[in-house]
């Protein structure tokens, strides 16, 4: 926490700017910057005095419940922070109130076949989900905003002044976050509804709703790490909604300072908001323990990840050739020629996807813009992945580390990686990769500490197996694949903050058909040309839709053939049991066919006749 707000305070020293000329031009962008005007500022301001006295001064006052002046309105910074943290928190909770219900809706197949023991072993589906966790935030909320807010008028679409301004920003958060909590729960419910405590239940008549409610509660404790990360996500990291309906919360204001380089806002924002994730880990630390507690502590847990085969589908192969054809077909094309007479054309045979407002053909931005976009949110997934692994295997290391990286927006470590390396092709790419592995530590972190609870575990440390043999042949083939889906399923996510960074002006510049920049260019003309917004956000779903089937496994089907039933063995033939080896203790734990277990019981009879 210390080194991160120490960070914010070298912002403006970072991006070698001067401090005070970025003040004036947040003051008044009409002033004159003469040498006298900049003097006076770095005067008023202790700038000559350090970075270093700036923070000590800072932390002195804060000390005493002083966060200083803001250095552009000059009004007290505490009570603008504290106000703007209300409306943020007020916000969040309209949010979830959507996610629960979008979870609800994405988990109710698996919950009613789960409930009526017919889920077997298919798959939960999820390609609805996919293109609800693949439609960009900022772009959910400019179609809510024009459509439902401007056209239609049924509900206010700018400001927050009541309950009713609250309705389409929580939809435009809600909405995606809902989608992913809803799929990772999916994938955890066929395990919990296979125990044999729900089989149990089922024989004995238990009531559907109790079966339905103890699964999802044994799934819960591995899903509020990343609640807790969506809740401080929701809070500091909506800045584009904020930005599009006119509200004052943390993470505008906290943009705002630091385009400005207003550092007690910037440092005070920033500190509200590690505050908040430290207290969002702890909450979900302590329910994880009151929820499975006592199971964790007598490792009497069943693990939630079993091995099994892939379910026959085609649908990733259905997507990914389509997209891959979408992008084939335009990569022909110039991105960049332009052609004034045919600005904001309808689609055509000429233009399949119309043109912009510059007549740059839209079909050609998406398929080169594609080839940027999607190698640089590939790169950073795998290594997203990677790093998610590693340090989610060591929890009381990335534990703290993730709830304090965990508070920074995408859009601040983005500009704090601006300052430190500079502007560049790699710099959103960096940006995002400082934040996108915290998930998957989470996630990793959780799993794991529930898969160290299970019985197979436990008994397979009792049969002598060393920490190495448990990490290589139980623990990591456990949590690796749930977390790589989970991986896999942020990977449009990733894409889309690469894509927000390039709709807020700090990734890709023009003229570049970078993804994100393709929607900010195009948002403007929403209303009149609506195909220009309209395809790449398609093309987003439909990446989101590839992702999320593509997670769950692929394989061609194969046609069914009947196979006659293996020989019965003779009764006097006696088939050894399975030899354990040294480093396989869990070959002792393999279980015996029926052949083997009727052949070894007649032995022992003859055995025991003989010998009488």
């Amino acid at each position: 926490m210390a080194a991160l707000v120490c960070g914010v305070g070298l912002l403006p020293w970072l991006s070698r700017t001067d401090p005070a000329l970025t003040v004036l031009r947040a003051r008044s962008a009409d002033r004159d910057p003469d040498p006298g005007t900049l003097r006076a500022i770095r005067d008023d301001l202790g700038l000559d005095d350090g970075p270093l006295a700036l923070l000590g001064r800072w932390l002195g006052g804060l000390l005493h419940g002083d966060a200083g002046t803001s250095w552009v309105s000059g009004s007290q910074v505490l009570p603008g922070v504290v106000q703007a943290l209300g409306v943020s928190l007020l916000l969040m909770a309209g949010a979830l109130v959507v996610a629960a219900a979008t979870v609800a809706a994405v988990c109710a197949r698996t919950l009613t076949s789960g409930a009526r023991g017919r889920l077997g072993a298919r798959r939960p589906g999820g390609t609805a989900a996919a293109v609800l966790a693949a439609l960009p935030e900022f772009l959910v909320a400019a179609v809510l905003a024009s459509v439902i807010g401007v056209q239609l008028g049924w509900l206010p679409a700018l400001g927050w002044y009541g309950p009713q301004w609250m309705v389409l920003p929580s939809l435009a958060l809600g909405l995606p976050a809902g989608a992913v909590l809803g799929r990772m729960l999916d994938d955890l419910l066929p395990g919990a509804f296979g125990e044999p405590w729900a089989m149990a239940a089922a024989a004995r008549g238990v009531p559907s709703r109790s079966v339905v409610r103890q699964a999802v509660r044994r799934c819960v404790p591995g899903l509020l790490p990343n609640l807790a990360l969506f809740v401080v996500g929701l809070t500091g990291g909506s800045v584009a909604v904020e930005q599009i309906f006119d509200i004052p919360g943390l993470g505008r204001v906290t943009l705002q300072a630091a385009l400005a380089q207003d550092l007690p806002v910037l440092q005070t924002g920033t500190l509200a908001l590690v505050l908040l994730a430290a207290a969002a880990g702890l909450l979900a630390r302590l329910a994880a323990r009151l929820l499975i507690g006592p199971a964790l502590r007598d490792g009497a847990l069943q693990s939630l990840h079993r091995p099994r085969p892939p379910a026959p589908r085609m649908l990733p192969l259905l997507y990914g050739g389509l997209l891959a054809a979408v992008i084939g077909f335009g990569l022909p094309r110039d991105p960049l020629a332009l052609d004034t007479l045919a600005r904001l054309r309808a689609p055509s045979v000429e233009h399949p996807f119309g043109t912009d407002a510059l007549g740059r053909d839209v079909l050609a931005r998406i398929s080169h813009g594609a080839l940027t976009t999607l190698g640089t949110a590939l790169a950073v997934s795998a290594a997203a992945l990677v790093a998610g692994l590693l340090l989610g295997l060591l929890p009381r290391l990335s534990g703290p580390l993730t709830d304090t990286l965990s508070a920074v927006p995408p859009v601040l470590a983005g500009l704090l990686v601006t300052g430190a390396m500079g502007s560049g092709p790699w710099t959103p790419a960096c940006a995002v990769a400082v934040v996108a592995w915290c998930p998957l530590a989470a996630h990793t972190s959780s799993l794991l500490r529930q898969e160290r609870a299970t019985t197979h575990l436990t008994a397979t440390r009792a049969l002598g197996a060393g920490r190495w043999y448990l990490l290589r042949h139980e623990l990591l083939p456990a949590v690796a694949p749930p977390v790589a889906r989970h991986a896999v399923l942020r990977l449009p996510g990733i894409a889309l903050s690469l894509a927000a960074l390039g709709f807020l002006g700090l990734g890709a510049q023009p003229p570049s058909p970078d993804w994100g920049l393709l929607l900010a260019e195009n948002q403007p003309y929403a209303e009149r040309a609506p195909w220009a917004v309209l395809f790449p956000a398609a093309i987003l779903a439909l990446l989101g839709a590839l992702a999320v089937t593509a997670a769950g496994g692929v394989r061609l089907p194969r046609r069914r053939t009947r196979t006659a039933g293996p020989a019965a063995p003779p009764a006097n033939r006696v088939v050894p049991a399975p030899r354990g080896r040294p480093d396989r203790p869990d070959a002792l734990l393999t279980p015996l066919s029926a052949s083997q277990t009727a052949s070894q019981t007649a032995s022992r009879t003859a055995s025991q006749t003989e010998d009488r």
